[in-house]
């Protein structure tokens, strides 16, 4: 009887050294070697020597495109949720998670929840991830009007760009302080005004400060009243907040009522198995009935309750 509860909790710690064994690997994958002085060349106004160029270009670099693009894409993520991890440590969260995950449910004996609780470890720290993004661009969104307010009068006292937006980190609330406030010190580093906005851009996905980037763009090439440019701005994000606020006040009942009907079969189902798992296993069998193997139900009607969750929230979701 020992024998057989040794078993499964040999199992979860087994699969949790295999996967913190991956999660090392990429993470000596990713990170390599670092150079200092290529991470600040980007930042230096100066040309990069002929010899290295033509060096670099005859290294044999296979397969490297996807990595980096997925290294990148991650890491723009992280810091558009001002999270101060590394692209590695954060997979190393995620394998820990996942492996911990697996190991609980292995060593409870129940293969369905070793694989529920690994997938949850593996998917909640990128749905954490996107939702503290959410929440920083709305933050960022809400604040945008009364940030081109504050610039504009700092312009019309007389103050240049850079000062204005570093008047802007100094007295705005986070997180709009903290991205002109990096603006500001990469400009500081080697960065024309422009190539900072860009990246404040790259940063912040607002359509919003898109529009403010681009206009202060523009007059840079062909001049103008900056400050009644940025009023103009103003006064429009206003209005689009405003009415993105009374569409979010009219539509807040759907969107619950989408939350409870997703949740709603999950949570009885978790109950009843609480309370009787006997009475609910059978449908996670492959025993047929009519020829449909039995697990094909809850697999149906999970499916179904995504698409309707999905489908509640695209029907919602009006674009201003």
């Amino acid at each position: 009887m020992n024998g057989l509860l040794e078993l499964p909790v040999a199992l979860g710690v087994g699969a949790g050294l295999a996967v913190l064994l991956v999660v090392v690997g990429l993470h000596r994958l990713i990170t390599g070697r670092l150079d200092l002085s290529r991470r600040l060349r980007g930042y230096a106004d100066g040309p990069v020597p002929v010899r290295e160029v033509e060096e670099a270009a005859r290294r044999p670099q296979p397969r490297a495109g996807a990595r980096r693009g997925f290294t990148a894409a991650l890491a723009r993520d992280l810091a558009r949720a001002d999270l101060k991890l590394t692209v590695s440590e954060f997979l190393m969260v995620q394998g820990l998670l996942c492996a911990a995950g697996l190991g609980v449910g292995l060593a409870a004996g129940n293969l369905v929840l070793a694989v529920g609780a690994a997938a949850l470890g593996l998917f909640a720290p990128r749905f954490y991830v996107g939702r503290r993004q959410r929440a920083r661009l709305k933050a960022f969104n809400g604040q945008l009007g009364d940030t081109l307010m504050l610039m504009a009068n700092a312009l019309r006292s007389g103050y240049s760009l850079l000062q204005a937006m570093d008047t802007v980190a100094r007295n705005a609330p986070p997180p709009t302080s903290v991205e002109f406030a990096r603006v500001i010190r990469e400009v500081g580093l080697g960065l024309t005004p422009e190539q900072a906005l860009q990246n404040l851009v790259r940063r912040i996905a607002s359509e919003d400060l898109e529009l403010m980037v681009t206009a202060i763009n523009i007059q840079h090439e062909v001049g103008g009243n900056l400050a009644q440019i940025l009023d103009t701005i103003s006064e429009t994000i206003r209005e689009r907040v405003r009415i993105k606020g009374e569409i979010s006040s009219l539509t807040a009942q759907q969107r619950l009522s989408g939350y409870i009907i997703a949740a709603l079969p999950m949570v009885v189902a978790a109950g009843l198995f609480l309370i009787n798992p006997s009475y609910l296993m059978p449908l996670f069998s492959f025993r047929t009935v009519f020829s449909i193997p039995l697990i094909a139900l809850p697999t149906c009607a999970f499916i179904l309750v995504v698409l309707g969750f999905f489908s509640i929230r695209r029907i919602v979701a009006i674009e201003v």
